[in-house]
């Protein structure tokens, strides 16, 4: 195999990849830097069709100034950007090609066949290892498109995960089982609770430690062994010790904590939790079924497409031993779904909620569905599963937006739960606290109605040109100001006083549309340019040339609220609308995700700045 030649390589202080990228230090090492992402087909601007936006990616990875996430470990990273330890990273791409050679040999019996994949692949194996940049669970992604894409196999594992999945369903359907779930162990009562609630809690406790030992009991879904198991089996297995640091969180993450814990008790949670591998997903839903008895929701993530043993979404709703198990669940289908509508999604009275991640990979937030990114924006905790899984989330120095939990099977088969703070500074707007937001508005509406005042929403362009908000809240600000000087008993809404960093597009309309709605709106008046000309007359100023011929009709925002307007007036006709024409409200129809304006000048302002999310 063709090694890269580094002896024309500068040479240049290794980078640690425990801390942010320092880009500027040197060309060649920050071009090689890009190229890490375009070669592996994360760079938003090369790939924008799969990569997701900056914007997007915060929704989950609380970065640092300019840093860019990278899915792999910072040892990984290290590797590639240093291009210092060939070794580790030719092993581990070696392992990517020995799974797909095994993958071969078992399905293919023809031998012609077998031998053109097998050089096909180590073709491909071979350019896409020779200047080691790639990650291996990319080159693994690559590798098994080809075999997939050549045989037309939908899923190579489909039985063999029907067969896991069918093993579980049977262990956790028997006699020895049952009997032992509900054996009590004087040792478990050895400080007695004194009250009822505390019995209901050590109970909860005892049932959910139950559980998880079996998360990591491996035989159950990988052998027939669990044919013959007895209750005293299963106790022998309910024994098993519980490590890590994240162990008393988990348990106060989910309200139990039994005698001597400080559960977060009376709060239910909306909790994202990643499947795994087949069968063992059947242990997660016996946990899972349990706490929705205690009133969570959970969002149960599966692949998008066929990745060896994983889980896939098409498993959940095809694979009749999980399908029974996933029975009354809502499957959401929809890939970028709005927050308005992920509101309403939670707030039915479905506890499961199950969706594709939109990667068939373990873990690649990069290239993850929009929904996936909003609901990981919008939920409680996040409850990772497997060795691959945790390497994502805790081998890297990267913090994220919510608190991340992963349950493990450690060398010594103990259960390991790791716990990983979110970043202290992330911001979250729940849709609770925007209907608080949008409450207090209507109440300064409400006031004013009773003064006998006129009440004016002003609607005007803020985040429609990238990099531009600080003078676009300007520009309405004195607009509106010049409005209050001139107008007698009006109460005018700002919309620009009431936005707040970490807010996102749809934060935004989420609460705006509430006020909007509340029927208390005398006046709707949208910007004109007469409006942006007089602001920056009054200011002083010359009308730079992106403002020149704006008006509300330019802004994303402005377009959706013309349709609500409209829908509002329907109902209030006495309510007024000033401004542009409502047909020239017809250029801006979507936001990119997480931005502030049109995803059409993604490309177009590609170097302009994006506001923080």
């Amino acid at each position: 195999m063709m090694k890269p030649d580094k002896s024309n390589q500068p040479s240049l202080a290794t980078i640690s990849g425990h801390f942010p990228y320092p880009q500027g230090e040197n060309p060649e090492r920050d071009a090689w830097y890009t190229a890490f992402f375009i070669e592996n087909h994360l760079d938003y601007f090369t790939h924008p069709e799969h990569a997701a936006t900056p914007e997007q990616v915060r929704f989950m990875v609380y970065t640092e100034d300019d840093e860019r996430y990278y899915p792999c470990s910072d040892r990984m990273f290290e590797a590639i950007i240093n291009r210092n330890q060939s070794k580790f990273l030719q092993k581990r791409y070696r392992a990517v090609l020995q799974r797909i050679i095994e993958l071969i040999e078992m399905q293919i019996e023809d031998t012609q066949e077998k031998n053109y994949l097998d050089a096909l692949i180590n073709i491909k194996f071979t350019h896409e290892t020779r200047d080691e940049i790639m990650i291996p669970s990319r080159l693994e992604k690559r590798l098994m498109r080809i075999f997939l894409n050549r045989t037309q196999i939908e899923d190579p594992y489909l039985d063999e995960k029907a067969r896991r999945n069918r093993r579980v369903a049977h262990a956790l359907d028997s006699e020895a089982f049952r009997s032992a779930m509900n054996h009590l162990d004087p040792a478990d009562f050895r400080r007695r609770p004194t009250t009822l609630t505390g019995m209901r809690e050590l109970a909860e406790h005892i049932v959910i430690k139950r559980l998880i030992s079996l998360t990591v009991e491996n035989a159950l879904w990988e052998t027939d062994q669990a044919q013959t198991y007895t209750k005293t089996d299963y106790l022998r297995l309910f024994s098993r010790s519980m490590t890590g640091n994240g162990v008393n969180m988990l348990l106060n993450f989910l309200g139990i904590q039994g005698i001597d814990g400080a559960a977060d008790a009376g709060r239910t949670k909306r909790i994202l939790w990643l499947a795994n591998e087949a069968g063992e997903v059947m242990v997660d839903l016996a946990i899972i079924h349990y706490l929705t008895k205690l009133g969570h929701q959970i969002i149960l993530a599966f692949k998008e497409g066929p990745l060896f043993t994983k889980i896939t979404f098409q498993d959940a709703q095809r694979n009749e031993v999980l399908s029974k198990e996933l029975d009354g669940a809502l499957f959401i289908t929809e890939n970028k779904l709005s927050k308005n509508d992920l509101v309403k999604t939670f707030r039915g009275d479905t506890r499961i909620i199950a969706l594709s991640d939109g990667t068939s990979e373990d873990v690649n937030l990069l290239l993850v569905s929009t929904t996936f990114a909003r609901i990981f924006k919008e939920v409680d905790g996040i409850i990772t599963r497997g060795h691959d899984q945790r390497r994502r989330f805790f081998d890297t120095h990267f913090q994220f937006t919510q608190n991340i939990y992963n349950i493990a099977r450690d060398a010594h088969g103990a259960v390991e739960i790791a716990y990983k703070p979110k970043h202290p500074s992330a911001i979250k707007f729940s849709h609770a606290d925007l209907e608080k937001k949008a409450k207090a508005i209507i109440e300064q509406l409400a006031n004013a109605n009773a003064k006998g005042m006129t009440e004016i929403f002003y609607s005007g362009i803020i985040g429609s040109i990238p990099g531009k908000i600080k003078i676009a809240k300007k520009i309405m600000a004195t607009t509106i100001q010049y409005l209050k000087n001139q107008l007698a008993m009006t109460f005018i809404i700002n919309p620009s006083e009431y936005f707040e960093p970490g807010m996102d597009a749809d934060d935004l309309m989420y609460m705006w549309e509430i006020v909007q709605t509340s029927g208390l709106i005398d006046i709707w008046r949208f910007q004109t340019y007469d409006d942006i000309v007089q602001a920056f007359q009054i200011m002083g100023k010359r009308v730079p040339p992106e403002w020149v011929g704006k008006d509300a009709t330019f802004s994303t925002g402005c377009t959706k609220e013309m349709n609500i307007a409209m829908q509002v007036q329907a109902k209030h006709p006495e309510m007024q609308i000033i401004g542009p024409a409502k047909e020239k409200f017809m250029r801006r129809t979507e936001y990119g995700v997480g931005k502030m304006y049109d995803k059409r000048f993604g490309e177009v302002f590609s170097g302009g700045a994006h506001i923080a999310l």
